[in-house]
């Protein structure tokens, strides 16, 4: 198993405690095993559980460790490619139902949050899309207008009232979207677990899957210190899959781009100061070829986050980044540090949108949220229940075979490279 040094993440240090959970041991049965313990994986065991039927999680680390513990707290509707491109790709029939399962997206994970009483911050006062000049102008006009013509509660936002409720300098606009909203997401994947577990899932940390093997109509799973034997399979390891040295059904990996994306957290900000950045608690995030995101949390915290990875060669120049563009974004914020900081992993596919698979008989798996894991990933993990237990229409995506991209290293290199490259030099002037 790869390993990655530690660092420090606000979420972990301010989410509540995740329920008791340890390594499987022994020989277990159950309906549906489930590999993950991020939002797909945990949605998909809540729902089975409350359909009677028996579902087991098993997650190599812990709950929460890979995207849905390190992402931004933006809880979106759709997908980040526009609805009319979306639809260009997929059909009129098959585009139109993802846009409306996604579009109601947020709706379900509040939905969620309060039915089962998780607390995790959780704030719906929408989302903020900045625009970046007059191309992000365009570009946020559009989108306005495309979803518009599907009845979804979003307004194209001038610059004045941009600034009013973001309180950021130098955008052109922003798209409000009501549908959206913000949550602490580590806290919500610990209460998606603590619900699963109420509801009678079985969830083993620290259990990495070692080995597959097909015995009759059912698989018999090699993890941790113990085995697992279930008729149906749930792979929900996302861009995270890859991290577990010859685990199985790991080739769904090679046909995602990693975008790294790290967080700058400061310290709490005075009332007066916090007051004045995003007043009503939008999140945000901007147009930017190498995109920026901004929010607060419900300590005065500033969260500010872009895309590269904190490694010890690069750490130092995204810092430095972060540190100017929070000074330039918000004049007035006066003395800050930054009180914690970490990064991640975004799975991209080719075309940005996500994809299903079949890997095996009776294993299924959807990934690639392309940066939208919070709202789709709760979503598919409710559709997979529903498909694992007889609906093969519910999840809203045709099956499709792996298709490996030859060049996601070198794009992900590059990625790495070129966001370092441009935060060195931009917002110095």
């Amino acid at each position: 198993m790869a390993t990655e040094r530690p660092l420090p993440n606000l979420w972990h240090a301010t989410a509540p405690a995740a329920p008791e959970t340890g390594p499987l041991t022994g020989d277990l049965k159950s309906d549906v095993a489930i590999i993950g313990g991020g939002f797909t994986g945990l949605s998909a065991a809540l729902h089975l559980a409350e359909m009677g039927v028996k579902a087991t999680v098993i997650e190599a680390r812990m709950i929460g460790y890979g995207g849905s513990g390190r992402n931004v707290g933006l809880v979106n509707a759709g997908m980040w490619v526009k609805p009319e491109d979306l639809i260009a790709t997929l059909g009129a029939e098959a585009g139109g139902r993802l846009l409306n399962e996604l579009g109601d997206g947020p709706s379900l994970v509040y939905d969620l949050v309060a039915r089962h009483g998780i607390e995790c911050e959780a704030v719906r006062n929408g989302t903020l899309h900045m625009a970046v000049g007059p191309e992000g102008w365009k570009d946020i006009q559009e989108r306005e207008a495309q979803w518009r013509k599907r009845g979804a509660p979003v307004e194209a936002l001038s610059a004045e009232k941009a600034h009013g409720l973001s309180g950021a300098e130098g955008f052109a606009g922003a798209l409000l979207d009501r549908r959206a909203g913000t949550i602490q997401p580590l806290a919500y994947a610990r209460g998606l677990a603590r619900a699963a577990l109420t509801a009678g899932a079985e969830i083993y940390t620290e259990t990495p899957l070692i080995a597959a093997e097909r015995r009759g109509d059912v698989w018999k799973l090699t993890a941790g210190r113990g085995t697992l034997t279930a008729r149906h399979v749930v792979v929900a390891t996302e861009a995270y899959g890859a991290l577990i040295e010859g685990a199985p059904w790991r080739a769904q990996t090679r046909e995602l781009t990693v975008l790294p994306f790290f967080q700058f957290a400061t310290n709490p900000l005075p009332d007066d100061v916090a007051g004045r950045i995003l007043p009503e608690r939008q999140g945000a995030w901007d147009t930017g070829l190498v995109m920026t995101s901004f929010r607060m949390d419900k300590q005065n915290r500033l969260i500010f986050g872009s895309i590269g990875r904190l490694d010890a060669m690069a750490a130092g120049t995204h810092r430095a980044f972060a540190a100017r563009s929070v000074r330039k974004l918000f004049p007035h914020i006066g003395d800050f540090r930054f009180e914690y900081w970490w990064d991640g992993r975004i799975g991209m596919t080719t075309n940005h949108l996500p994809v299903m698979h079949v890997l095996a008989p009776n294993v299924v798996s959807v990934s690639g949220y392309n940066g939208r894991g919070i709202a789709p990933g709760t979503v598919f993990g409710r559709a997979i229940a529903r498909h694992v237990t007889g609906d093969d229409a519910a999840i809203p995506l045709s099956e499709s075979p792996i298709t490996p991209d030859p060049w996601r290293n070198l794009k992900s290199a590059f990625y790495h490279a070129g966001a370092q490259a441009k935060h060195f030099v931009d917002r110095r002037f």
